[in-house]
C-alpha cells in the first residue's frame, strides 16, 4: 500500500473514556447508551464514530463514482449510517451497518443502484468489513 495518511488516536478509559486525535481535531468524552448497560451520559460512543467514518467516506465513494459516470449529485445528497451493537447466537460481540444513500432530484433508479454499488466497491470501509458483518445498502430517492 502507497500511505497517503495516518491518523492517529488515542482513547483513555475505554469506553467512558476520553478520545483525542494527535493533531486535537478531535477531542470527545465518551459515555455508555443506557440500551448497553452505561448512564447514556452526552458523551459519543464507538458506534456513533464508526458510522460517521463510514458514512462520510461511503459518501466520498458515491461522490467519486457519480462523477465517473458523468453525473452531479449536488450538495444536497447525503449518506446515513445506521450502526448496531449485538451478539451473535456464539455470545460474541458483533457489528451491523445499514447506509441509507440519499440521492435527492435523482430519478434514474438503474443508475442510481449503480453508483451505490460501485461505491460500495471502492469504499475502503466496505472493503474492510465485507464478510465481517451484515452491511445492507439502501438507494433513497424522491418520488
Amino acid at each position: 500500500m502507497n500511505t497517503l495518511y495516518t491518523a492517529s488516536t488515542t482513547v483513555e478509559g475505554g469506553r467512558t473514556g476520553r478520545i483525542l486525535s494527535d493533531n486535537e481535531n478531535l477531542n470527545l468524552a465518551l459515555s455508555v447508551p443506557k440500551e448497553m448497560g452505561g448512564d447514556g451520559g452526552s458523551g459519543t460512543n464507538p458506534e456513533e464514530l464508526f458510522g460517521a467514518a463510514y458514512a462520510a467516506c461511503f459518501g466520498g465513494a458515491v461522490q467519486a463514482v457519480a462523477k465517473n459516470h458523468k453525473v452531479t449529485l449536488g450538495e444536497e445528497f447525503s449518506v446515513t449510517a445506521h450502526i448496531s451493537f449485538g451478539k451473535t447466537e456464539e455470545g460474541d460481540f458483533q457489528l451491523a451497518a445499514e447506509l441509507d444513500i440519499y440521492l435527492p432530484d435523482f430519478t434514474d433508479l438503474e443508475l442510481g443502484e449503480t453508483i451505490v454499488n460501485e461505491a460500495h466497491e471502492m469504499c475502503p470501509f466496505s472493503r474492510a468489513t465485507r464478510d465481517n458483518i451484515d452491511v445492507t445498502l439502501n438507494l433513497m430517492l424522491d418520488e
